[in-house]
């Protein structure tokens, strides 16, 4: 507010503008602020005792060597980083591991795109039972899944009894016996149970697309296809973007179906890094500090690829 005052010398009035006041927080404000504190204090307590605390651990731990718990500091400290880079079993499990990841991820993610628009058809009957059937895989157990797979690829399994009862082979074929289709045979049952997962977040991801704009696309020409792909999947992008994250990270973490379905056989071949990583902590001779060099191996491969895919894949700073 301004007020007017005459000055004594000139005679002459002038506006007086006064100082600016600070404004006060409220007593309610700052209850509000302390009520926000309250809640954020224990959450951001417990994630960084249970997570961050025990990565700070292990970090320490992969500069570490010896067996069991005898550990000292190893010298150089970065002894167990280099010798990864020595170690064949390692470099082995790094490049099925990326095999995995090539070639499941993008089917996977494809396939459960297309699922989602077929199934997102307004016209289509029994959507209902058509989506808890392919959703239903993600509900098993993954060792029941992995188990129920190891039996139908068997010798004397399913696989091979319909193959030779079809006359397509005449002597039963070795699945979990051969490098390329004991990796085979994991990659059919990540797509048979992580198909459906994805799938529903891009069901998710339709029901916020204007149907208009697929009708206005058609109106002028485009066909069933050229819709789906300039209009359907750019609108997608951002739930596309986050179904291959998390695909990424759970592919590099790969363990169960390892595990469960070829115990890393033949000779490593199938073998996941996870998978490697367990059994030099609990099944051979333990070296925990190098296991825990491979973890942060696993870690920083998950942070840099979601970091590139976070870069390509979302525009929206551009």
């Amino acid at each position: 507010m301004t007020t007017a005052v005459t000055s004594p010398a000139t005679g002459l009035r002038r506006d007086k503008h006064p100082q600016p006041v600070k404004v006060r927080a409220t007593r309610s404000e700052r209850r509000r602020n302390l009520t926000g504190w309250v809640f954020i204090i224990p959450a951001a307590a417990l994630i960084t005792i249970m997570s961050f605390w025990p990565m700070f651990q292990a970090f320490l731990l992969s500069l570490q060597t010896g067996r069991g718990a005898r550990l000292s500091y190893a010298e150089p400290l970065w002894s167990n980083y280099q010798r990864l880079l020595t170690d064949e079993t390692f470099i082995m499990t790094l490049k099925t591991t990326f095999i995995y990841l090539i070639i499941q991820v993008p089917i996977m993610l494809g396939l459960a795109l297309v699922l989602a628009v077929i199934l997102n058809d307004p016209k289509l009957r029994w959507k209902g039972l058509w989506r808890t059937a392919i959703f239903l895989p993600c509900a098993v157990s993954l060792v029941s899944y992995s188990l129920v797979f190891r039996t139908l690829f068997a010798n004397d399994g399913f696989m091979n009894d319909m193959l030779m009862g079809l006359h397509i082979i005449d002597d039963p074929i070795n699945w979990l016996g051969q490098a390329g289709t004991a990796r085979m045979v994991i990659i059919l049952g990540l797509l048979w149970r992580w198909t459906g997962y994805n799938m529903v977040f891009y069901l998710a991801g339709l029901q916020n697309i204007d149907m208009a704009t697929i009708e206005a696309a058609k109106i002028d020409g485009a066909s069933s296809w050229q819709a789906f792909w300039h209009v359907i999947v750019p609108q997608l992008k951002p739930m596309i973007l986050l179904t291959a994250i998390m695909s990424t990270n759970g592919t590099l973490q790969l363990f169960d179906e390892s595990w469960n379905l070829t115990k890393g056989g033949p000779a490593y071949t199938s073998m996941s890094m996870s998978h490697y990583l367990y059994e030099l902590s609990f099944l051979k001779s333990p070296n925990f500090g190098y296991a825990s060099a491979i973890s942060y191996v696993i870690l920083i491969l998950v942070a840099v690829l979601a970091l590139i895919q976070m870069k390509v894949g979302d525009k929206r700073d551009a």
